[in-house]
């Protein structure tokens, strides 16, 4: 699997990749010689990885630019072809399946997230002071110990104020931590079950962490919360206060804070702050709030005056720099950090 997604077609100045594969009658979405059918979402490489203009853009299985941000639905059972009007569904929170865009594979250290201030969102790499951000190793972590990413149509609101952790949001898409098995790649776009949540209090920023489960996992209908995880994964939950906690330290930076003295909420708590930063989403991409440098342009969200046309989208990614030869990864990004108690 991992050489077939890595297989690339040229298509004029950028790489194609699959994103996301659509599965019917057990069809895995890939048949011999390297052929890739069935697929919803693929994705489309620009600039040289590892250095700041590298971009990951999304387009549909028909070639239609997308937004990962905007246009992706956030439920799975949503999730049709672009300008195909999505039937309204009862919803039973405890069978919901959610789209999660892996903006960073597991074990990886390189900073990747969905860009909010540019046209169509593409996936980038964190820059601060002119420099590629990593997550520095913190002793026995490597990297992030999970596939991380973002669950699309979703935005914390900066101009809310969270009553639980009296902080207002990040002013991003709502984080995501899939602790299945598979180790993903950036840009794909994976199913997901919500088993519970995390409140991260960012440097005076409510930063929620959903704690999710890819449905591909081979224990994915055996875990259901947070106490399965628990007993079927012990250790697991602690590694992830203790990440959150620490990441930011080797940077020179305090620890980072939790709320609810850093327990996990149970998946009723956090479809309520996942439906919650929906519905902020919803106001955000119909212009009924302010969304300062937010970019809400989209290929597909009905009666949203941000909505693009086909050419414009294709104008976004055209006009970014071909897809090159990847640069060398900093030595340091292999270094160990050992932090006194």
């Amino acid at each position: 699997m991992r050489a077939l997604l890595r297989w690339s077609a040229r298509l004029g100045a950028g790489v194609l990749r699959p994103a996301g594969v659509v599965s019917l009658g057990g069809f895995s979405g890939f048949s011999g010689l390297g052929t890739v059918k069935m697929l919803h979402y693929r994705t489309e490489e620009r600039g040289r990885p590892h250095s700041v203009d590298y971009r990951i853009y999304f387009k549909t299985s028909s070639g239609k630019y997308i937004s990962p941000f905007h246009d992706i639905p956030l439920y799975a059972a949503d999730q049709q072809d672009i300008d195909v009007p999505t039937k309204k569904q009862k919803r039973d929170d405890n069978e919901l399946l959610l789209n999660m865009v892996v903006e960073v594979p597991r074990w990886s250290n390189a900073k990747m997230e969905i860009a909010t201030k540019e046209a169509l969102n593409p996936i980038k790499q964190d820059v601060k002071k002119g420099k590629l951000r990593y997550v520095a190793n913190v002793f026995p972590h490597k990297g992030y110990i999970w596939n991380y990413g973002a669950l699309p149509q979703t935005w914390e609101d900066p101009n809310h104020t969270d009553k639980d952790t009296n902080c207002c949001g990040d002013n991003d898409p709502i984080d995501v931590c899939d602790i299945g098995s598979k180790v993903c790649s950036a840009g794909q776009v994976i199913q997901v079950k919500v088993l519970g949540i995390l409140a991260l209090i960012d440097e005076g920023e409510t930063d929620w962490k959903v704690i999710a489960i890819n449905t591909d996992d081979p224990d994915a209908s055996k875990i259901n919360s947070i106490e399965d995880v628990r007993l079927s994964r012990p250790g697991h939950l602690e590694a992830t206060v203790d990440w959150f906690r620490k990441y930011k330290i080797p940077d020179s930076k305090p620890e980072n804070q939790f709320a609810f003295n850093g327990q996990f909420k149970e998946k009723d708590f956090a479809m309520e702050v996942i439906k919650s930063t929906h519905n902020y989403w919803k106001a955000l991409v119909h212009k009924q709030t302010k969304c300062g440098e937010i970019i809400c342009q989209n290929s597909s969200v009905c009666d949203s005056p941000f909505q693009c046309s086909d050419a414009e989208a294709a104008a976004v990614v055209n006009a970014a720099p071909e897809y090159g030869e990847a640069l060398p990864l900093p030595a340091e990004v292999d270094k160990w950090h050992f932090l006194t108690q």
